[in-house]
C-alpha cells in the first residue's frame, strides 16, 4: 500500500509553520460578536424561521464555539494515539518518520491549548455559559478502547474534513468574524500535515493486519461514529440551552424539535459526514478495506 505523501516532505512544511498560541489570540486579538463565526453550511441556521436575524447571529456563535471546543475535544485522543504510533516506530531505523509523528504531536498539544484559550475568550466576550461535552479524557478513554486501525480511520477522518472545511467554506467567506478565520486558518495549516501523515500511520497499521480484520476495524469505525454521534446529540441539546440563555427564549415545543433536529444533523455533517464522504478517506478505505469502504459509504449519506 503506497500513496504519494512521504515523511520528509511533511517534516520540511510543517517546520516552516512557527505560529505560537500567544500569536493568535490575546490582547487586542479579540472577537467579534457583531459577525458570525461559521459559514452557514455548518451551522446551518437560515432554514430556523421562527428566529430572528439577531437569534441566528447568537445561535451561529453558540456553534463557532462548540466547533472548536470539538476539535480540541477530539485532539485530546489524537495525542495519546499519536504518540502511542511514535513510540512504536522508535526502532524502525526512519529518523523522518520519528521526527514528522514527534512534531505532529507537538502540533496537536498546541491546538488543544489554543482552543482552550478560544474557549475562555469566547465565554468572556459572549456574556453566557455554553454547556459541552465531555469530559475530553472520558470521550478519550471510550475512542481508544477500540482497534488502533478502527481509531485511525476515525482520525483520518477528523483530519481531512478540517481540510474541506476551510477551503470550501471558510477562506474565502468574507462575512465571518477575521479573528474567528485566524483560529481556524492557522489550526489548517498543520492539519493539512497531519491530515497526510494519518494517512500514512492508517497504511501501515493496515499492513499488519488481514483483511477480515480490516473489515472488522471499519466495523469499529462505525462504531466509534455511533458514539461521537451520541455526543454531538447531546451537544444539540446543550446548544438550545445556550441559546434560550442568551436570547431570554424559550421555545415552543414544536420550535424546539425542529431546532433539535435542524442542528444535530448539522453536527452529524461538520464532524462525521463530511469526514466519511471526503474522496481521500474514501480512497484510503478502498485501498484497505473494500468492503468496510462499501459498508461506510451505504451509512455516510445518514450523516449528510
Amino acid at each position: 500500500m503506497t500513496v504519494q505523501f512521504n515523511y520528509k516532505d511533511m517534516l520540511a512544511r510543517a517546520e516552516q509553520i512557527t505560529w505560537r498560541v500567544e500569536d493568535l489570540i490575546g490582547g487586542d486579538k479579540t472577537l467579534d460578536f457583531s459577525k458570525p463565526f461559521l459559514p452557514e453550511s455548518l451551522a446551518r441556521v437560515s432554514s430556523l424561521s421562527f428566529l430572528s436575524d439577531a437569534e441566528k447571529l447568537v445561535l451561529n456563535q453558540i456553534r463557532g464555539h462548540g466547533y472548536l471546543y470539538t476539535f480540541g475535544l477530539v485532539e485530546e485522543f489524537i495525542l495519546p494515539f499519536v504518540m502511542e504510533h511514535a513510540e512504536a516506530q522508535l526502532k524502525d531505523g526512519d529518523d523522518y518518520r520519528i521526527r514528522a509523528l514527534l512534531q505532529f504531536a507537538s502540533e496537536e498539544a498546541k491546538h488543544i491549548h489554543l482552543f482552550k484559550c478560544f474557549r475562555e475568550e469566547f465565554i468572556a466576550g459572549f456574556g453566557s455559559d455554553c454547556d459541552v461535552i465531555g469530559p475530553p479524557e472520558a470521550i478519550a478513554e471510550a475512542v481508544l478502547k477500540h482497534d488502533p486501525l478502527a481509531v485511525s480511520f476515525a482520525i483520518l477522518g477528523i483530519e481531512w474534513m478540517t481540510q474541506a472545511h476551510y477551503t470550501e467554506s471558510i477562506r474565502d467567506n468574507a462575512d465571518l468574524d477575521p479573528q474567528f478565520k485566524s483560529l481556524l486558518k492557522h489550526h489548517w495549516m498543520e492539519e493539512m500535515q497531519h491530515a497526510q501523515l494519518d494517512t500514512l500511520m492508517t497504511e501501515a497499521l493496515a499492513e499488519t493486519k488481514n483483511a477480515d480484520e480490516r473489515a472488522r476495524a471499519a466495523d469499529e469505525y462505525l462504531e466509534i461514529g455511533a458514539f461521537l454521534d451520541g455526543g454531538l446529540a447531546q451537544q444539540t441539546e446543550f446548544d438550545l440551552a445556550a441559546f434560550e440563555r442568551k436570547t431570554g427564549r424559550i421555545l415552543s415545543k414544536e420550535d424546539r424539535a425542529e431546532f433539535i433536529t435542524t442542528q444535530h444533523q448539522a453536527m452529524r455533517w461538520t464532524f462525521l459526514g463530511s469526514g466519511l464522504t471526503h474522496p481521500q478517506v474514501a480512497a484510503t478505505l478502498e485501498k484497505v478495506t473494500p468492503e468496510g469502504a462499501s459498508k461506510i459509504a451505504a451509512v455516510a449519506p445518514a450523516f449528510c
